[in-house]
């Protein structure tokens, strides 16, 4: 090999000269490597292995990382000296694995209303049975639902979540009783048609009380069988500030924090971008409309969209607008992206001209996928009054697990699949305080497929830390 630097006989001979005053010593090291790494050749596979250099205590969390600077995977390497260092490093006992919080650059110390919410499609029992393509690199046993249950409320209960935002529930009644066990109460709307799954909505009973909840099946207005949850979640003030407040001569709020929740898992179907955009339009339109009927409240938004970062759906979300004319319906979600056929040959030429020209004229949309889309035939643009931010946009993260914008680089992995479709977005009266980082894309690769001996679903849940950023009194 080239670039190896190869010792003299001289300072073998001292070395081995060191060793030999440390034999006992060395011995006694050996055999405990020896004893490691049989412990590890007897678990299961190495690719499901973590690589221990992503633990770290919580002490080491940067706060204000290095911008990513490419949305390519990224192998990061360390020197020997620094491998030595994580192996020694005790795992955080407070998040399972490797996944670390990162937290927001700016103070959040005067902010003292704050909620932690997770958003995670649990991937459906009848779901996983149906597409058994999708995970033949799975041992069956991750599979199991009992234990994927059992793992996912593990998980969660270390994140000490204030509300769960679940897609893909076909076993709530499952879920209801394992989470009353932790003090949530939830609301399920299963999908419309022969589907079986659904949204589930989780709060913690001694933190809200809901006042008002809606679902909107999307077929009542042509757009498939997927559905949508609204809520309208009352914080209950603590115990202390109760006290406070009677004991002196503060006068409390004259209205508790409120706030909206909404969950929703957008239609898969890659080629049906009208409807992908229908759904997300009615969404957001219901949502903002309740928003204003309870004073103008804050908005949280968890969900599969099934739709990549950077996407046209996507820019909808966060600009508040889109063009459909300047976008291929089919293309709209950009799970298709980069299976274009590119020809390597004399044609170059003339697919290079066909691509020269504007969109609009390669691809025109239907009256009747106009109509699905903006939900009026012959409009062609879309708007949403909603100013949403994306909470991990809002804290900067580490290259390996973000792309070069600030998303996730995978939120799900299968055998057909490993990228970035769930997210958590929220209006501007809240702003992030930390999030739960993914996991980098080398770790998951080596998981070969998820479900894995650690995770409970195909994808990750997403959780983040919001405060309200507005002072309550008055409002």
């Amino acid at each position: 090999m080239t670039g190896v630097h190869l010792p003299s006989r001289a300072a073998n001979r001292s070395k081995r000269k060191h060793l030999s005053s440390n034999e006992e010593q060395s011995q006694s090291q050996s055999q405990s490597q020896s004893q490691s790494q049989s412990q590890c050749s007897n678990s299961h596979t190495k690719r499901r292995r973590v690589a221990s250099s992503s633990s770290s205590k919580p002490k080491t969390l940067t706060t204000r990382p290095d911008p990513p600077t490419t949305n390519q995977f990224q192998h990061l390497y360390s020197s020997s000296r620094s491998r030595r260092k994580h192996r020694d490093t005790k795992s955080n006992a407070t998040e399972p694995s490797n996944r670390k919080w990162v937290f927001s650059s700016r103070d959040c110390s005067s902010y003292q209303d704050k909620v932690v919410v997770v958003s995670y499609n649990i991937l459906g029992v009848e779901n996983a049975l149906k597409h058994p393509n999708l995970y033949y690199n799975v041992p069956r046993k991750f599979l199991d639902w009992d234990r994927r249950k059992s793992l996912i409320r593990k998980e969660i209960n270390h994140y000490n979540a204030s509300i769960l935002c679940f897609q893909e529930v076909d076993r709530f009644d499952d879920l209801e009783d394992l989470y009353r066990k932790d003090g949530f109460v939830g609301i399920y709307k299963a999908r419309t048609g022969e589907a079986c799954d659904g949204c589930a909505i989780f709060w913690k009973d001694k933190l809200f009380t809901v006042l008002h909840q809606e679902n909107i099946e999307f077929r009542r207005v042509g757009l498939r069988d997927n559905v949508a949850q609204l809520c309208v979640l009352e914080m209950i003030p603590n115990q202390s500030e109760s006290e406070l407040y009677t004991q002196t001569s503060m006068s409390a709020p004259t209205q508790s924090r409120r706030l909206l929740v909404g969950n929703i898992h957008v239609l898969f179907n890659p080629n049906r971008g009208d409807i992908k955009l229908g759904q997300v339009r009615l969404f957001l339109e219901k949502a903002y409309e309740l928003s204003q009927e309870w004073g103008n409240i804050p908005v949280i938004i968890g969900g599969d969209l099934n739709s990549k970062p950077q996407s046209a759906i996507y820019q909808f979300l966060a600009s508040s607008k889109l063009d459909t004319q300047l976008h291929d319906r089919r293309k709209i979600s950009g799970q298709l992206e980069g299976r274009d056929f590119r020809p390597q040959n004399e044609n170059t030429a003339r697919w290079n001209v066909l691509m020269s020209i504007p969109r609009p004229l390669l691809y025109r949309w239907s009256d009747e996928e106009l109509r699905l889309a903006t939900g009026c035939g012959g409009v062609t643009h879309v708007e949403h009054q909603l100013k949403l931010c994306s909470a991990y946009l809002g804290v900067p993260g580490s290259s390996r697990t973000r792309d070069n914008h600030g998303e996730p680089l995978a939120t799900s992995y299968h055998s057909k699949f490993l990228g970035t479709v769930d997210y958590i977005w929220h209006t501007e009266e809240l702003v992030p305080v930390r999030v739960l980082e993914t996991l980098p894309i080398d770790i998951l690769r080596r998981n070969g497929g998820l479900p894995s001996e650690k995770w409970g679903s195909d994808h990750l849940a997403l959780v983040c830390e919001l405060a309200f950023a507005v002072d309550v009194k008055g409002t």
